[in-house]
């Protein structure tokens, strides 16, 4: 499970070196295994070090993307997982955990859509109950549609607002609410927020919106919780394959995604779980609470 830092950055670069990915389109909420390439979640790469040794952790998102990335970084490093998802994404959460449990670790499935607040409050629930605790929070789960004629206020639908908002942002305050009781001394709540907070696309204006509030709630939650010993941070990644483009993003967006970056590609999930992986870490991370992290490809997050 290790390679060289030259062999996995090449194995992250398409194979006419420009950037971007070959033509492809899915329904949301996306699958992993029908993407071209399937993405790189460290699966043959990540080596843990024992940093989370004993913890306890739910990733919303869990199934896919950054979240899976997430998930196996976390059990390599000797947490037991949680992961919730959306019921059409059964497969790909059934293929984190059992990577999951390759590392000898607890797999919890917690299924249901974040944009409703009873389930928020059931997720956390299962969570504890299938953990038996909880030390690690990762808002993970987003959404944003950048398909179509969308650029500004005109291209903003009632439907595509509501549940941008929902999912990116108020499942966010709930899950914290919800969460809030299990956690302690040494505990740490992790949010996934993104450079749009800091460079926003037009066509993007709600979900920038929401992640530029994510940024500001994780400020306002460190200080909250500090005095409790509750850290709470944030990772703000550039553009990443995951399943979320092609199902949300037109087929010419895809050909150029990632391609503009100072880095001229996308990056890939299994190289945003190593910062998760040092916020969540109660030695590492002991003194870090506030704090934003980009993972950009070397876009400004400032």
């Amino acid at each position: 499970m290790t390679s060289s830092i030259g062999e996995r950055a090449a194995s992250m670069v398409r194979s006419d070196d420009k950037g971007g990915f070959p033509p492809q389109q899915q329904d949301p909420p996306g699958l992993t295994q029908r993407m071209e390439p399937v993405p790189d979640h460290g699966e043959e790469t990540y080596v843990g070090h024992g940093r989370l040794e004993g913890l306890k952790a739910l990733i919303t998102g869990g199934d896919s993307g950054i979240g899976r990335a997430v998930a196996i970084a976390f059990a390599r490093e000797g947490a037991d997982v949680a992961i919730n998802y959306l019921a059409d994404e059964q497969a790909d959460a059934e293929d984190t955990a059992s990577w999951v449990r390759k590392a000898d670790r607890t797999a919890v499935l917690v299924p249901g859509d974040l944009t409703e607040r009873q389930t928020c409050d059931r997720v956390v629930a299962e969570a504890v109950e299938g953990l038996g605790g909880l030390d690690i929070l990762v808002n993970n789960a987003g959404f944003h549609w950048d398909k179509g004629p969308r650029d500004g206020l005109e291209g903003l639908t009632d439907e595509n607002i509501e549940r941008v908002m929902r999912t990116n942002l108020h499942a966010v305050l709930w899950l914290c609410r919800a969460a809030l009781p299990h956690l302690g001394e040494g505990s740490s709540i992790i949010n996934t927020t993104s450079i749009q907070a800091y460079d926003p696309s037009p066509a993007l204006l709600d979900y920038a919106a929401t992640k530029a509030a994510l940024n500001n709630l994780t400020v306002n939650l460190a200080q909250s919780l500090g005095p409790k010993g509750i850290r709470v941070n944030a990772v703000a990644p550039g553009p990443i394959w995951t399943p979320l483009q092609p199902a949300t993003r037109d087929t010419e967006k895809i050909e150029t995604f990632g391609s503009d970056t100072p880095l001229g590609r996308a990056g890939q999930p299994g190289e945003v779980a190593p910062a998760f992986v040092f916020l969540a870490s109660p030695s590492d991370a002991s003194y870090v609470s506030g704090t934003v992290v980009g993972v950009t490809g070397g876009g400004a997050v400032f």
